[in-house]
């Protein structure tokens, strides 16, 4: 039980984190070099996308993690999935707070009643979301070390 607890964690959070790393990284980059009004649909078009999904994933990381801790407490590397899952909840909290107020202002906007200061607050929405990708990579790192 323990051992498929460990396996799915690590690979639902790994995921999550590749996801996320590629928004950070790879789609903003492709959204923001799209001519006119392309970039500012396709970032409210993934907002809307991503936006329905991500709460699940993270919610479901978080009590993976908190699973896997109940489930292990008495191994080696528990502190490990410990800290993981505190770090997850961390990204949860950012972005409760942080990240999503301002995507869901984004994801209704169109070239018709975005505000003028729209790149601004997706400027915004890009550094937390650098910083939460960092909180997300943490907190993989511990869980694959906690395997060892």
């Amino acid at each position: 039980m323990l051992n498929a607890v460990q396996v799915v964690t690590t690979v639902v959070v790994g995921v999550m984190v590749g996801v996320e790393f590629s928004v950070a990284f790879v789609m903003s980059r492709i959204l923001d070099a799209l001519p006119g009004d392309s970039g500012q649909l396709g970032h409210a078009h993934g907002g809307r996308m991503l936006g329905a999904v991500m709460p699940f994933w993270y919610i479901g990381s978080v009590v993976l993690a908190g699973i896997w801790a109940i489930a292990g407490w008495q191994h080696p590397g528990n502190g490990l999935v410990v800290a993981a899952g505190a770090l997850l909840i961390l990204s949860v909290v950012m972005s409760i707070l942080l990240l999503v107020p301002i995507n869901n202002r984004n994801k209704t906007w169109t070239p018709d009643n975005r505000p003028a200061d729209w790149k601004q607050q997706l400027d915004r929405w890009n550094r937390w979301h650098y910083v939460r990708v960092a909180v997300l990579i943490a907190a993989f790192a511990l869980l694959v070390t906690a395997l060892t």
